[in-house]
């Protein structure tokens, strides 16, 4: 069995980072944590030999490419938790997979610290980490198995991994005396805790976390909202946040874009978000949801079914 210690003090299990990463690597630290600007993309077009098949000549024929983000831009600043907020198929992965280098922009530029992540990909990805909503693991593996893996990959110790895991996994509510269960055996809102601690195995200083509570209960849910919203104020990590949930943004968020169809449709602080719709009604009475249905004219709900109209066309 895998043993863990916890002796050393607990502020210090996030915020030490690898020493893998020098500061040749890590860009520009006084640069403005991330820039997208007139990002494009578009999926399908391609050729597809499986459309030969006569029983698949008469599906979407015609159909050419999507056009899925139309113009991208926003800046976040240092320190800033970010949230780009819309329906699910809005675009809001897309994004962050082009954010996190694993997705070419069609057009457009990103620059992460100064870096362009297509040109620095490799000194990018050693400035962020990233959280899905459908994390990947080895399920056949225990949970310290996995995060001493994904450590080992980040560029920590087998020492300081197990120094690191036990107060992240306390401060998400989670049990210690779970980390030795295969992951097969975790619940989905379990597993999304390990997705989270494993993004802070290293402090990144630009997190990005696609949808990080879906699958969680209320008190979990609020376990690793409190655990990001620490971790921020304690390290001034920058944090992109996507979600659908409007509740969560007003409560995470120090500024919010709403992105619908692929484009941003308003961007600000809450409160001038909830100004710029109010029209002389109390802004207590103004929602984010409200916001959002003022924007797009549509609910959250709605816009996520026009999108699976979409699809099924």
């Amino acid at each position: 069995m895998i043993g863990i210690d916890s002796g050393r003090p607990a502020d210090n299990a996030v915020s030490e980072r690898s020493d893998s990463v020098d500061g040749y690597e890590r860009g520009d630290m006084n640069a403005i944590p991330l820039i997208a600007n007139d990002i494009q993309k578009q999926f399908g077009g391609h050729f597809d030999a499986g459309r030969l098949l006569p029983w698949r000549r008469s599906l979407n024929s015609g159909q050419g490419p999507v056009q899925v983000l139309h113009g991208i831009s926003f800046e976040i600043q240092r320190g800033e938790i970010f949230g780009l907020i819309g329906a699910n198929g809005s675009g809001k992965s897309t994004v962050i997979r082009i954010f996190s280098t694993l997705l070419l922009a069609d057009g457009g530029s990103v620059r992460i610290f100064g870096l362009d992540v297509v040109d620095d990909s490799a000194k990018v990805r050693a400035l962020i980490n990233r959280v899905s909503a459908d994390p990947s693991f080895f399920r056949n593996m225990s949970t310290m198995e996995n995060l001493l893996f994904f450590g080992r990959v980040y560029g920590l110790s087998p020492a300081e991994i197990k120094r690191r895991v036990p107060v992240i996994l306390a401060r998400l509510g989670f049990e210690v005396s779970k980390a030795y269960e295969k992951m097969i055996h975790l619940s989905r809102g379990q597993q999304q805790k390990i997705a989270v601690a494993r993004s802070f195995l290293t402090s990144p200083v630009l997190m990005l976390l696609d949808e990080p509570t879906t699958g969680l209960d209320p008190r979990s849910k609020r376990d690793v909202q409190a655990f990001i919203r620490d971790v921020r104020a304690e390290h001034e990590a920058t944090v992109l946040l996507t979600t659908h949930d409007m509740e969560e943004a007003e409560l995470m968020c120090d500024r919010i874009a709403f992105i619908a169809g692929g484009r941003i449709v308003a961007e600000g602080t809450p409160l001038e978000l909830r100004e710029r719709v109010a029209g002389g009604r109390p802004l207590a009475e103004i929602t984010m949801e409200t916001v959002f249905m003022e924007l797009t004219g549509k609910s959250i709900e709605e816009d996520e079914e026009a999108v699976e109209v979409g699809l099924a066309k």
